[in-house]
Formats: C-alpha cells, sequence, structure tokens
C-alpha cells in the first residue's frame, strides 16, 4: 500500500526557510510521480511542485518559481520541497501526492494527511 507521510512544516519569518519531507511507503515509489499541493484556509487547493518518477522532470506554480526547489531521493523513498525565501501568502496547509501520471492537476492517486506551514510577517 501507497501511503505519503509528509512531515517539516512548522512557523518561521518571512525570507526564511523550510524543507518539507514527504516518506511514502511501498517498493515501487520510483514508478509514481509525486506532487506537492497547499490549501490556505477559505481557498481551493492549488498545485505547487511536481516530480516525475526518475526525477528528470519537475513543474513549478508561477510564484514559487526561484523560491521552492523539489527533487527526491529514491533510494529513501523520499520526497521534498525546499521552500526558501518563505512569503506570508506561502501560508497554508502543504499535502504531498503519488500518482501514475506527472501532471500539475490534483489527478494523484495517494495523499498524505498534510504539514502545516506558517510564514510570519
Amino acid at each position: 500500500q501507497v501511503q505519503p507521510v509528509e512531515s517539516g512544516g512548522g512557523l518561521v519569518q518571512a525570507g526564511g526557510s523550510l524543507r518539507l519531507s514527504c516518506a511514502v511507503s511501498g517498493r515501487t515509489f520510483s514508478r509514481y510521480a509525486m506532487g506537492w499541493f497547499r490549501q490556505a484556509p477559505g481557498k481551493e487547493r492549488e498545485f505547487v511542485a511536481a516530480i516525475s518518477g526518475s526525477g528528470a522532470f519537475t513543474e513549478y506554480l508561477d510564484s514559487v518559481k526561484g523560491r521552492f526547489t523539489i527533487f527526491r531521493d529514491n533510494a529513501k523513498n523520499t520526497v521534498y520541497l525546499q521552500m526558501n525565501s518563505l512569503k506570508p501568502e506561502d501560508t497554508a496547509s502543504y499535502y504531498c501526492a503519488a500518482g501514475e501520471v506527472f501532471t500539475r492537476t490534483p489527478m494523484y492517486d495517494y495523499w498524505g494527511q498534510g504539514t502545516q506551514v506558517t510564514v510570519s510577517s
């Protein structure tokens, strides 16, 4: 069974950095594309970043390009989201997702429970 589990969220000041991790159970991690999504209170869930199974391809939300980096370690069954130069508008619950299709849409098969990121001004 594939189960993503996020960690690494927290409270940080504007301009600071956080690294989110998502560990995925199962022995076929490299076959799954991985995505990060976020949802702020009162807003719809939005795409943040995605990475293909091999790690060769990535996609980003325009507003996080140059600040966030998604990468994966297939030997550790883990995907990461390095977030730098954080802004208050990045405050949200961040969700990790796994799926067979590399996409910016929420068409992923497995979702984690989320980790909260709060950026203070």
